[in-house]
């Protein structure tokens, strides 16, 4: 019980940081299920856009 006592401020601040990574995780899975893309730009540069939005093309 000491040891929370004298520590009760790293934990707290562990507490928020795992929340702020938990809520940034759940947003992140239900953009991507939601088919939004993580990049907010244009494709027509990007070498990757022919593998990045298959799933879109399929529709």
């Amino acid at each position: 019980m000491k040891w929370l006592i004298e520590n009760w401020t790293t934990l707290l601040v562990i507490a928020a940081i795992a929340a702020l990574v938990a809520l940034i995780i759940v947003k992140m899975v239900r953009d991507r299920r939601a088919g939004k893309s993580s990049c907010g730009c244009g494709c027509a540069s990007c070498p990757m856009s022919g593998s990045c939005h298959k799933a879109e093309e399929k529709k």
